[in-house]
């Protein structure tokens, strides 16, 4: 691959880049020069991406790692760019499963399950400030985003009254063409903010989930606030963004869409399908290898960076039949949309008990919801490092 940095634009909005789709035609794992010149590999295929993710010698550690974007390359150089030390995303083990042993029975089905009814509440009340509106309306701005922020303030115990700060920077942390300066202006407000927010628990605890961390004494105000960083960006952008392109996605596929609206035995699969066709995290994950590592009889060496391309790898005609295909009838199960291995996505059931509740509850309160404007007039997120719609104006 010629190209310096990862394709991200797309000649049709709900599938993958054509240079990157072209090349998983022809293998699994490709030869890519990153951003800084290093010269390290993209994995394409659905099994060559299991097997990375899941291979002990591979390492998430961000001093291990290139970037295949230009602005993120550059960021990472900064010395004043550092996520707080709690963030386990980017851990290795032992060190990741500490973090992650705390946090993993407040995630369970269980736990979600209970909060179900919430969810259906905060679903509602967004379905009636919409038809008190009128359409048209900007379906990101009054469903997509606010639900899952909604649920997530109340689980972490964040006020949700200051979502307008922390939505925006973190806007500004995902976007690809920010300037390295503003997105650390960007991580230090919402680490002051939640640092800040940890030392008022610590004196008046309340009955969410920081505060149990902080009860249960093992993590330092550093650490739990880069816990807190994680679970709250990862908690609301990426399912607001599932939300936004999964509608948009169905409202220019009326078939599924009806699938989906009238028959509730589908919901489940509907909802797999729309993580595996459109797979928002279309930037990595990246590891590094730390020792030699054999893939599909290609040799990654220790110290090379592999950047694994999600949306390609959940369109591999060799594990999905029909790939590129929207069906919410298809079997579900099997995407690599949360992840494979140790870091796979701890907020995946939350995730996925919002996506279940939303998306039906919405397609039949408003069973004449259509877009207000043409497909191609809706602004797609190429520029950000979570896929979606900037905004999805709808009326019905």
């Amino acid at each position: 691959m010629s190209e310096l940095t990862l394709p991200t634009a797309r000649r049709r909005p709900l599938d993958p880049p054509d240079e990157v789709m072209e090349l998983r035609e022809q293998a699994s794992i490709h030869r890519m020069t990153y951003a800084d010149g290093h010269h390290g590999w993209l994995v394409t295929g659905y099994a060559a991406a299991r097997a990375v993710l899941a291979h002990p010698a591979f390492s998430n550690r961000p001093e291990n790692l290139h970037s295949p974007i230009r602005s993120r390359a550059e960021l990472a150089a900064k010395e004043d760019f550092r996520v707080p030390p709690g963030f386990f995303l980017r851990m290795d083990e032992p060190e990741h499963a500490r973090f992650r042993k705390l946090l993993t029975g407040q995630f369970t089905v269980r736990r979600m399950k209970t909060l179900e009814p919430r969810i259906e509440e905060y679903v509602a009340a967004c379905l009636d400030r919409m038809e008190a509106a009128g359409g048209p309306v900007d379906l990101v701005e009054m469903f997509a985003l606010p639900i899952p922020s909604l649920v997530i303030c109340e689980l972490l115990g964040v006020p949700y009254e200051d979502r307008a700060e922390f939505q925006a920077d973190t806007k500004v942390l995902t976007n690809l063409e920010v300037k390295a300066e503003d997105a650390v202006a960007a991580l230090g407000r919402v680490s002051a903010y939640l640092y800040g927010l940890i030392g008022r628990k610590r004196e008046k605890p309340g009955d969410d989930l920081l505060s149990g961390l902080i009860e249960g004494g093992e993590l330092n105000d550093e650490e739990l606030t880069g816990v807190a960083f994680l679970l709250l960006v990862a908690g609301f952008e990426t399912t607001a963004n599932m939300l936004g392109l999964g509608t948009y996605a169905l409202l220019t596929n009326p078939a599924q869409l009806a699938l989906m609206r009238d028959d509730p035995s589908l919901v489940d699969n509907g909802v797999e399908e729309l993580l595996r066709h459109l797979t928002i995290i279309h930037i990595g994950p990246m590891r590094a290898a730390l020792e030699d590592v054999e893939i599909e009889g290609v040799t990654i060496k220790a110290g090379e960076t592999v950047t694994i391309h999600l949306p390609a790898a959940n369109r591999d005609p060799s594990r999905f039949p029909d790939a590129g295909r929207l069906d919410v009838t298809r079997p579900a199960g099997g995407h690599l949309t949360f992840g494979h291995g140790i870091h796979q996505c701890l907020g995946q059931q939350l995730a996925r008990a919002e996506m279940r509740i939303a998306y039906p509850a919405l397609l039949r309160r408003l069973p004449g919801l259509r877009l207000a404007v043409t497909p191609e007039e809706v602004p797609m997120r190429s520029d950000m490092s979570i896929y979606g719609v900037h905004r999805l104006p709808v009326t019905w």
